[in-house]
């Protein structure tokens, strides 16, 4: 009789360290998973700012080359700043006339940047059309 409390608390102490095993690996087993989540999560990030990159260093050639093109051609890089100075007077006309007018989307601003490319691609024709004539 004296030896089935020892035996019972054997086993009571040895379910315990299996218990504790347990719940060790399965503590080991979800931080793992959690941690390959956050690797897949860390991966897609950098494969997004790798395509922004791409993008941006694309943005970059085509602006180096109509850079290029415009100091080929003093009028057209003239004609440029023109029309970038009426873009930036219209845009500062407007935020006087209306100082409400940055905080939310603006559509009459949207316009006016459309309108400004526009005037803009209208007198580079201009000028285009007229070198030929010049000759």
């Amino acid at each position: 009789m004296k030896d089935i409390p020892k035996l019972v608390l054997s086993y009571n102490s040895a379910q315990t360290k299996f218990s504790i095993s347990f719940c060790f690996f399965v503590f080991q087993i979800k931080r793992l998973k959690d941690l390959e989540k956050e690797k897949d999560a860390l991966w897609s990030g950098l494969e997004i700012l790798e395509k922004a990159r791409l993008w941006y260093l694309q943005r970059l050639e085509e602006n180096r080359a109509w850079q290029d093109i415009l100091c080929a051609c003093p009028q057209a890089r003239s004609c440029l700043l023109g029309s970038r100075i009426q873009r930036v007077n219209g845009s500062l006309g407007s935020v006087m006339s209306e100082p409400n007018a940055m905080t939310g989307s603006n559509p009459s601003l949207l316009e006016a940047v459309a309108d400004s490319d526009l005037r803009w691609h209208n007198s580079v024709l201009t000028q285009v059309k007229k070198q030929p004539s010049r000759r």
